[in-house]
C-alpha cells in the first residue's frame, strides 16, 4: 500500500536488464493463489452499471450506535455528515439491538427511538469499509447493548471477517468523571480480538482540543458528549468534533482501500 506518493522502486535492488528472462506461464506454471497482489481494495471503488448507467461504488463506513435518551445518537448524526462530505465516501447509520423490556424502558422515561435508523445484525459488519461504535458509559465501560451486540459477533470472530477493518469510538458519559477516556479504551479489546484496526483521533482536531473555557466532551480516543441529568444538549465543539471524527475516519478508509 503506498503512502500518498503511491509506490516506487526500490534503490537498493537493480533494475533487470532486457536480456533477462520474462516470466513465461507454459514454463513456469500458473502463479500461486497467496503470491498474487490482493485485489480487494481496488474493487472496492470500481464503477457499477446500474440500470445501464455507471456510477462509482462508494466507500461506506456503518456508524453503530446505542443511544438510551438521544445524546449519542446526535454525535453519530453529526459523524455521518461529516463522512459523508469525503468524496466516494458515505456514512450509514445503524443501531444495536435494545436489551431491556417496554416496560422498564418506560418506566425509565426513555423516548422512542426513529424508525428511519435500522437495527443492525453481526453478519451485516462484514459489508462494512470502516465502523465507528457509540454508546454511552455504565461505570466507565460501554453499555451492556453494546456489548451483547459485541458478545453475538462470535461467528466473526471465529473466522476473523473482520480482521482489517478500521474501527473507532465515540462515547457518551453523564459526568465529567465519569469515563470519557475509559469507556473507550476498555473497549479496545473488542477490536483487538477480532483483529481490527484501531483508529483514534489523537489531537487532529486541533486547538479545539485544547480549549479550556467550557466543558467539553471529547478525548484522544474520539468523540463525546457529557449528558447531567438528561438535560444538557451536546454542545457546538462537542458535534463538531464528532463531525470531525467522522471525516478523518473516511479519510483514513479512503487511504486503506487504494490499491497500490
Amino acid at each position: 500500500m503506498g503512502k500518498g506518493g503511491g509506490c516506487v522502486p526500490s534503490k537498493k535492488r537493480s533494475v533487470e536488464s532486457a536480456d533477462q528472462d520474462s516470466p513465461n506461464r507454459e514454463r513456469d506454471g500458473p502463479v500461486p493463489t497467496q503470491e498474487r497482489a490482493p485485489t480487494a481494495a481496488a474493487d472496492v471503488t470500481a464503477p457499477v452499471t446500474v440500470n445501464n448507467e455507471q456510477t462509482i461504488k462508494k466507500l461506506r463506513i456503518f456508524i453503530i450506535f446505542y443511544s438510551m435518551y438521544g445524546h449519542v445518537e446526535l454525535l453519530a448524526r453529526r459523524m455521518k455528515k461529516g463522512a459523508d462530505s469525503i468524496d466516494g465516501v458515505e456514512g450509514v447509520l445503524y443501531r444495536v439491538p435494545e436489551t431491556l423490556t417496554s416496560e422498564v424502558l418506560e418506566q425509565m422515561r426513555v423516548p422512542q427511538k426513529h424508525d428511519e435508523v435500522p437495527v443492525i445484525s453481526a453478519e451485516k459488519l462484514v459489508e462494512a469499509d470502516g465502523l465507528l461504535f457509540g454508546f454511552p458509559t455504565r461505570y466507565g465501560c460501554m453499555a451492556a447493548q453494546m456489548k451483547a451486540f459485541f458478545d453475538s459477533t462470535g461467528g466473526l470472530w471465529r473466522e476473523q471477517r473482520l480482521a482489517g477493518v478500521p474501527a473507532g469510538f465515540f462515547v457518551g458519559t453523564g459526568t465529567q468523571g465519569g469515563g470519557q477516556e475509559t469507556t473507550a479504551w476498555t473497549a479496545i479489546t473488542q477490536l483487538a480480538h477480532h483483529g481490527m484496526l484501531y483508529v483514534p483521533i489523537g489531537y487532529t482536531f486541533g486547538a479545539g482540543m485544547f480549549k479550556m473555557d467550557s466543558v467539553r466532551g471529547g478525548s484522544p480516543y474520539g468523540a463525546g458528549v457529557f449528558s447531567g441529568d438528561g438535560t444538557r444538549e451536546p454542545s457546538t465543539t462537542e458535534l463538531a468534533l464528532a463531525e470531525h471524527q467522522g471525516k478523518y475516519m473516511a479519510s483514513i478508509v479512503k487511504r486503506f482501500a487504494v490499491p497500490c
